[in-house]
């Protein structure tokens, strides 16, 4: 049997209306970051078409959330944020840190491969 783990992706950034007001301005002046967030929108606040394309194609499956969206036990998991931390049934871990995510060069493709073996 294959055991299939929840994917949960964090983004560096606040929720609502108003925290993706506070993103934008921080990116616009080069204060805010997010990696995840560049994969998955880019400059576009509805999500990126080649991310919407990379995720049609591929068998991943990933909820994204902010991080005020995130429980106490997904941020815990993460040791900084964007990450990415999967759910077996008993816990939350790390599946994939800032770094990994930075490396896969805003690139949503290579994001979901490196998640296909999760």
């Amino acid at each position: 049997m294959v055991r299939r783990v929840r994917l949960v992706g964090i983004y560096d950034a606040d929720g609502g209306l108003a925290g993706e007001f506070r993103y934008a301005i921080g990116k616009l002046a080069g204060r805010s970051k997010c990696a995840l967030c560049d994969i998955t929108h880019g400059w576009n606040p509805l999500g990126s078409r080649e991310w919407k394309q990379a995720c049609a194609a591929s068998p991943v499956e990933m909820e994204l959330v902010h991080r005020d969206e995130a429980t106490a036990a997904q941020l815990t998991a993460a040791a900084e944020l964007p990450a990415i931390v999967a759910y077996d049934g008993e816990r939350w871990i790390e599946a994939l840190s800032t770094a990994g995510i930075e490396a896969c060069s805003g690139t949503p493709r290579l994001l979901l491969d490196c998640l296909a073996d999760l």
